[in-house]
């Protein structure tokens, strides 16, 4: 009877002094990553960071900032796999860059491996703005889904001919994704055009964006079109396309625009697109966002949900590319 007594007495105590700390911990909304994951996502290894948001250079952990990165550049519900090739890619990126790794760092700023500029480099977030994008209730869910993709695929990136590829992305191509040639000057071997038929479910596979005239005269007004604006008539005409069907250059009366000139000036989200007037609007229906070169990312979410592995999606968009670690002769 005693020792039943002496029973009953130590489990009251350990409820006592555990259960309070058990709720606390349940309602604690910072991840608290374990064993081979809390060894990777903090990395002995620690980028130079110029982040923008403080002006100041950073060191982070190399894991933890490809963390954030993935955070940036892509939703964080998209599929597990789509979320790894986007952890693969974001550390290529950066490791081609880190003087420790023999890269050149950041040519906008000195004494940084790498900016948080998306326009010169990648995205990137911190926990807090994680927390301020996803809210509470999201942001354990979303973080530890991140966590997973990062610390699964730590050290891995990918080479050609044994050295880091640039491997540049965009959100949707919309089509087949563009050979580098017909971007940027030069050939690229592994950014070559592959068929995309993955990124139907983005929201910009297909839009319409429409402009007046007159916001088009005075966005372009370093360009002569003054023929074109006051007639309003007729169609702008596309005077070359690339073998994918992105505009290369644009005919207004007799003036000629580069297609990426247009782009950057209008703020169109494709060069995919077609263009007519309608009275006094210029109409513009597009296909996809961004530069269409290398891994489309809606197009790994929609190759994640057939079943497809990171390593399929990486070595279809990148094309002979291998995947190794790092950190591995």
């Amino acid at each position: 009877m005693k020792r039943a007594f002496l029973w009953i007495l130590a489990i009251e105590v350990l409820v006592i002094l555990l259960l309070p700390a058990l709720l606390v911990r349940g309602l604690d909304l910072e991840p608290r990553p374990s064993g081979s994951e809390s060894k990777s996502i903090t990395s002995a290894v620690n980028v130079r960071v110029l982040v923008h948001s403080t002006g100041r250079i950073e060191e982070i952990p190399l894991e933890e900032y490809v963390l954030g990165v993935v955070a940036a550049e892509m939703p964080a519900s998209f599929g597990m796999e789509a979320l790894k090739a986007q952890a693969v890619a974001a550390r290529t990126y950066v490791a081609r860059r880190m003087t420790a790794f023999g890269g050149p760092g950041c040519s906008e700023h000195p004494g940084a491996d790498i900016c948080t500029d998306p326009s010169h480099a990648q995205a990137w977030m911190s926990r807090e703005e994680m927390r301020k994008a996803w809210g509470v209730f999201n942001f354990e869910r979303y973080y530890t889904r991140l966590e997973e993709a990062v610390s699964s695929t730590a050290g891995l990136v990918m080479t050609y001919n044994d050295q880091p590829v640039d491997p540049v992305y965009h959100s949707t191509s919309g089509g087949p994704t563009e050979d580098a040639s017909e971007v940027w000057q030069g050939a690229v071997p592994y950014l070559k055009s592959v068929p995309c038929d993955y990124c139907r479910h983005s929201p910009y596979y297909s839009h319409v964006m429409e402009m007046s005239l007159e916001e088009l005269g005075t966005r372009l007004k370093d360009r002569d079109v003054p023929v074109f604006l006051q007639s309003g008539k007729g169609r702008p005409e596309i005077a070359a396309t690339s073998a994918t069907g992105r505009v290369k250059a644009l005919r207004l009366a007799k003036t000629v625009i580069r297609g990426q000139d247009i782009r950057s000036v209008l703020g169109l989200p494709s060069t995919r697109f077609t263009a007519e007037i309608r009275g006094r609007t210029v109409v513009f229906t597009l296909r996809g966002k961004g530069h269409g070169v290398g891994m489309c990312q809606y197009g790994a979410d929609g190759m994640a949900k057939e079943g497809k592995s990171f390593r399929d999606i990486l070595t279809y968009y990148y094309t002979g590319v291998k995947i190794r670690n790092m950190f591995e002769e």
